[in-house]
């Protein structure tokens, strides 16, 4: 009989030994990233020497390096969660540091807002945020074509803000905040660091998170008991741009200009940290704690490559491997 099982086990010790390999490989992909970032610390202590790659001026280089890349990331990590995708980065931050730029003082306008400035950048890209959760939502648009036409848009007004002139800027407090240092961290690291705190609060203990996994989970399920799902999409949305637009402004007050490339090939590595991180493309597993850990693991990569003196296009042939292989391991 072609209904005839070929096995003895029952349906129900079928569907508990099914639970029990996707928890060990959940187990696995969790510890996986650990390992990787432990064995390449180690690899390019080796390979560099242990007193240069682990000195302390190398550690606050790495650390100055992730500040930027970690705040894109924990805001994709959430976009992806629920089985989405953001192309709009590398032209939100670019805009939100052109326009932190321009706002404060500079050698081009004379117009100074500080502060405010500074936070009115930071609106504009949540503000973008906005309208692709709302062009995705509510007009049906796929997710990456709204958002890689907002990437445009989005460059467009940044280049536009400050004229296509060369943007330095003078006000004094970003200028010490870009080299202020605080218990050897630098400052715009401390400021990624509180962000991934605000954003693990956030995963962890508030509705909204929760309604993050289950919406990446199935989207059904939160939508039969009255979650507005549309409304969670958007706020991700929000809040992916919220965080570009502090990357932009770290990255204004980093380099010490106001220009729309601040935003240049911020994208792909934050696709990356997050995928090697464990956060899967089909949305409902990952987190921002994963995200931290391959954000740690693509910076470290890309310093122990610099110091080796291996050539940049390698070093994107090896980011590029790495995802591969990792996208491969986190699909169903």
């Amino acid at each position: 009989m072609s209904n005839v099982r070929t096995s003895n086990m029952t349906i129900t010790q079928e569907f508990a030994e099914k639970v029990r390999q996707a928890n060990s490989k959940d187990r696995i992909m969790r510890v996986a990233p650990i390992l990787v970032l432990v064995v390449m610390i180690l690899m390019f202590s080796a390979l560099c020497g242990f007193n240069v790659f682990l000195a302390p001026s190398n550690i606050v280089a790495i650390l100055k390096q992730l500040a930027i890349p970690l705040c894109v990331a924990l805001g994709l990590t959430f976009v992806i969660m629920i089985g989405s995708i953001d192309l709009s980065i590398n032209g939100v931050v670019g805009m939100a540091g052109s326009f932190a730029g321009v706002l404060v003082a500079n050698e081009v306008f004379d117009f100074n807002l500080g502060l405010l400035g500074v936070m009115l950048a930071v609106l504009a890209a949540v503000v973008v945020g906005f309208l692709i959760g709302v062009i995705h939502v509510y007009l049906r648009v796929p997710s990456f074509m709204v958002s890689f036409a907002f990437m445009y848009i989005c460059q467009g007004l940044g280049r536009v803000s400050y004229h296509s002139r060369i943007l330095k800027i003078t006000d004094p407090v970003m200028i010490r905040l870009a080299n202020l240092s605080i218990a050897g961290v630098p400052f715009i690291t401390w400021v990624a660091l509180v962000m991934f705190v605000i954003c693990l609060l956030i995963q962890q203990y508030t509705a909204f998170g929760r309604h993050v996994y289950a919406v990446g989970t199935n989207e059904a399920i939160p939508r039969s008991v009255g979650v507005n799902v549309g409304w969670v999409k958007v706020r991700v949305f929000m809040l992916a741009g919220l965080l570009s637009g502090v990357a932009g402004v770290l990255g204004a007050i980093r380099l010490g200009i106001g220009q729309i490339q601040i935003g240049d090939n911020q994208m792909f590595p934050a696709q990356a940290a997050v995928v090697i991180g464990g956060t899967a493309l089909s949305g409902g597993k990952g987190g921002v704690q994963p995200t931290l850990v391959g954000v740690l693991i693509m910076t470290i990569l890309n310093n122990g490559l610099l110091m080796c003196n291996v050539s940049a296009y390698i070093t994107d042939g090896v980011q590029g491997l790495i995802i591969l292989i990792c996208v491969i391991l986190t699909c169903e």
